[in-house]
Parts: structure tokens; C-alpha cells; sequence
């Protein structure tokens, strides 16, 4: 049975649908924290020129490279000579940095689930004391708030084993649901719009005790609007099963200009309908700011539409990461233990063991609130995510100034190819620095990357590298 079920609009969909999920629920509280609403616009202006330079990249290699498909992990190996201990541990690297950040960043958008759903059940929040474990407090709220992330996790895995093609599918259909549910909230919005909101545009802030200007907040801000932005290679991701290498390409740049539209339209009326010490102490900003405008029915409808996200956005996610370390062991990056797949063709090994990853963090959400798991996971997973980026946007340079892959008359196409991977990679060096902001969680996301090294003399003495050759089932 063919693999390759996925076109263009599918894709699109997977793009928007893994790009607008827990983050325009859950940051404009966090990016009110850090920043004032001058330095949050510019953030976000900043963030989409960057991110646009990497989908550029991303597109330009699906286009340029399309025999190389999987990911990041396989520009990665291929920035080295083949078969060589460079080649595969760069690509190792890259794609256990990669699965990393994915597993991580699924519990910030399950979590966001069980935030919205807590409009419905109060008692996700109740703080009463359920019962104690050394100097940790289990409250009833946490502990349901645990059971409601695992059921949600396990329920897409369900979902995802009956059929990539099936849940891509159920994703389009939540992403259409989820575009014309932030139309209709933009338009709502509008009538409670105040300007006095956003005044003054420009205001220091507090950080550990130290002011903070413009620029120190547009840098604080900048790791977590990227967050928002993670996905923007998803149809890269899945370009092994889409119908034409030619529609990797465009559905990336289409879907980053959507949700940029989307990110930008809604952060401003968010900011406009709330003020900014009621932005910062709201669990569920987008539910407060429409509750603002049609009171109870408006956080319900609010809420629905966030959980509804949150269910296309989730199992968009989980696909995704299942499928990397099953690509990265296609390509002899990863043990063979991963290209196990059910009748339906969906990868059932990666996805079980990228599940139980994933559930491990879930249990963050025992021992502190909803939106503090939330900014600890996606400090931890954006800063993984660009090593990937920048790795791809290396190889691109190599591309260009090796002269690969490209012609004679090309000569202008070279340039600009070579510009938009340089501004790439400046981007995300730069985002990389601005997140050694937080120290203890930059360590611990590094920590995490570093943590690779240790499988990989496992990899290195196994008969795992040499890639498998899947193409007669694709």
C-alpha cells in the first residue's frame, strides 16, 4: 500500500495545525511577563522574519535535495561524506535533539488542553490538598490535570495507530475548524478593543531584581515567539509520505504566512481587550479576553474552540514526533527497534516509546500550575529545536558555496539562497543566546542534547547504520 497519501492541503494543514496550537492560547500571558506591548509586536515582527529565512531554507532544500527526505537529522548527515563517523553522528545528533524537543513540546500543548477544559471543570484548579509526598503537596487539581494530559496522550496514539493518512486528515479538519473559530474571535473582539490597553507602548521591566529596556525585552521574548513557530518544517518532516516533493515546498511558505497573520491579528487584540496586569495573571488569556466582550457564553465558546485546536494541534504532534526517530533509523541513524509499523503503516514502535517519553513530562504537571509547565517545557523545547534549524541552514550554505545541486546560470539564485540561509543561521544562534537568559532551564534543555552522547556508543557498535532501504513500501 502506497505512503504517499499526503498533498498539499493535508500538509498545510499540518503546518498551521502543529504551528497555531498551545502558543497563541497560552503566550500572550507569557510574553506580558517579559515584555511591554512595544517589545511583544516587535518580538513577534522579529520572530517571522527569522522563522521566514528558515522556512525559506527548509522549502529550498525539499526543492533542491528532494531524494533527501525525514527531516533535519538527513541534511545533517549529509553535511559529512557518507559513512563516515561525522556523517553519522551529526546526523544522531541532530535527530535525537530534534525527537527530543518534540516529545517535550507535546506536554505544553496537551497541557494547554487541560487549561481550556477547566472552563467547563473548575475543579482542574481546585488547589485542596489531596494528599502529601515528602515536602510535595498533591492537590486534586494537579493530580486531574495528570490524568486528563496522560488520557489525551494516549487517546491521539489510538487515534494516530489506525492511520497516518487517517489523522492527517482529522487534523485538516480541526485546523479549517480552528482558522474559522480565530476568525470569528477576531471579529468579536474588535468591539471591545481599547487602545488605553496597550499604553504606555513602552515600559521597563523587572527581571530577578534588574531593569529591563526595549531591546532586553524584544530578546527575552524572542525564545518564546519562536515557540510559537515550531512546526514550520512539519511538512519537511513528512515528506517521505507526501504526494509531490513540489508541495513540501509550498505548503511551508503558505503555512507560515497563515499563522503569521493569525499570530499577529490575535496578539494585538488580546492585548487590546485585556489589561496588561489582568494579561499577565490569566491562565486562559484568549477565554478572558472574549469573556470581556460576551461574558460566560463567550468563555465557553472561547474554551471550545482552544480544546478543539488543541485536539488537531496534539495529534498533528505526536504524528510528527513519532515519525522522526523512525526516519532517523531508516536512515541508520537510530536503532532498527523503530521501524516497526502496524497493518495501517503507522510507525507503532517509535510512536509507543515517543509516547512514554512524553508522558514522563507530563508529570510536571503534579508539582506546579498549568501555565508554569507550560514555560518550562517551551524554554526546553525551542531551544532544542535549533540545532536542527541551524544544521539545516548550514547545509544549505554548503549547497551554495560547493555549488551543488545547482547550475552554471544560476548564479543569482546561488546568492540569494546563500543570504537567506546565512540570516538563518544568524537567527537562531542569536535565539539560542537570548534563551541562555533562564540558566537552569537553558542547562537542563542542553543537559537533554547532551544526554544523546551517551546512546551513542550503543549506535556506534551496533549493525544499525547502515540505512534501510523502505522505498518498495513507500
Amino acid at each position: 500500500m502506497s505512503k504517499r497519501t499526503l498533498g498539499f492541503w493535508v500538509l498545510t494543514a499540518l503546518v498551521v495545525g502543529n504551528m497555531v496550537g498551545s502558543g497563541i492560547f497560552m503566550l500572550p500571558r507569557s510574553l506580558a511577563e517579559v515584555a511591554s506591548p512595544a517589545g511583544v509586536l516587535m518580538a513577534w515582527l522579529f520572530t517571522g522574519l527569522g522563522v521566514l529565512m528558515t522556512a525559506l531554507v527548509f522549502g529550498n532544500l525539499s526543492v533542491r535535495k528532494p531524494n533527501l527526505t525525514g527531516g533535519p537529522q538527513v541534511y545533517a548527515k549529509a553535511l559529512f561524506k557518507d559513512g563516515t563517523e561525522a556523517s553519522t553522528l551529526s546526523g544522531y545528533i541532530v535527530a535525537w535533539g530534534y525527537w527530543v524537543a518534540n516529545f517535550a513540546g507535546n506536554v505544553a500543548i496537551i497541557t494547554t488542553f487541560a487549561s481550556y477544559l477547566s472552563t467547563f471543570f473548575p475543579i482542574l484548579t481546585s488547589e485542596a490538598v489531596l494528599f502529601t509526598v515528602g515536602s510535595l503537596d498533591v492537590t486534586v487539581g494537579h493530580l486531574l490535570t495528570f490524568l486528563v494530559c496522560s488520557a489525551l496522550l494516549w487517546g491521539m496514539h489510538t487515534l494516530i495507530l489506525r492511520g497516518i493518512e487517517g489523522a492527517g486528515k482529522f487534523n485538516l479538519v480541526t485546523t479549517i475548524t480552528k482558522v474559522l473559530g480565530f476568525t470569528f474571535f477576531i471579529l468579536v473582539a474588535l468591539f471591545a478593543f481599547q487602545k488605553t490597553n496597550l499604553l504606555p507602548m513602552v515600559v521597563d521591566r523587572t527581571t530577578d531584581g534588574e531593569t529591563v529596556g526595549l531591546l532586553g525585552q524584544v530578546s527575552d521574548a524572542a525564545v518564546k515567539t519562536l515557540w510559537a513557530f515550531v512546526g514550520v518544517e512539519s511538512a519537511v518532516v513528512l515528506s517521505s509520505r507526501a504526494r509531490k516533493q513540489s508541495d513540501v515546498r509550498k505548503s511551508t511558505i503558505v503555512g507560515l504566512l497563515i499563522a503569521l497573520v493569525i499570530y499577529m491579528g490575535i496578539t494585538v487584540l488580546v492585548m487590546g481587550t485585556l489589561s496588561q496586569t489582568a494579561l499577565i495573571q490569566a491562565e486562559k488569556p484568549l477565554v478572558d479576553s472574549l469573556s470581556s466582550v460576551l461574558g460566560s457564553s463567550g468563555s465557553s465558546i472561547m474554551a471550545l474552540l482552544g480544546m478543539i485546536s488543541m485536539l488537531g494541534t496534539s495529534v498533528g504532534w505526536i504524528m510528527l514526533s513519532s515519525e522522526v526517530p523512525y526516519q532517523a533509523a531508516k536512515a541508520g541513524l537510530f536503532p532498527q527497534v523503530f521501524l516497526k509499523e502496524n497493518a495501517k503503516g503507522a510507525p507503532s514502535r517509535a510512536l509507543v516509546i515517543t509516547n512514554l517519553m512524553s508522558q514522563l513530562f507530563i508529570f510536571s504537571t503534579i508539582s506546579q500550575s498549568v501555565s508554569k509547565a507550560f514555560d518550562f517545557v517551551i524554554v526546553i523545547a525551542t531551544l532544542a529545536y535549533l540545532v536542527p534549524y541551524v544544521v539545516a541552514s548550514i547545509y544549505q550554505l554548503k549547497l551554495v558555496i560547493t555549488g551543488e545541486a545547482y547550475t552554471n546560470i544560476e548564479g543569482k539564485q546561488r546568492f540569494f539562497d546563500g543570504l537567506v540561509a546565512a540570516l538563518s543561521t544568524l537567527y537562531s544562534l542569536w535565539v539560542i543566546q537570548a534563551g541562555s537568559g533562564d540558566m537552569n532551564t537553558f542547562l537542563l534543555g542542553i543537559g537533554m542534547l547532551v544526554v544523546g552522547l551517551v546512546f551513542y556508543p550503543f549506535l556506534r557498535t551496533s549493525k544499525n547504520r547502515a540505512p534501510v532501504d523502505l522505498s518498495n513500501r513507500i
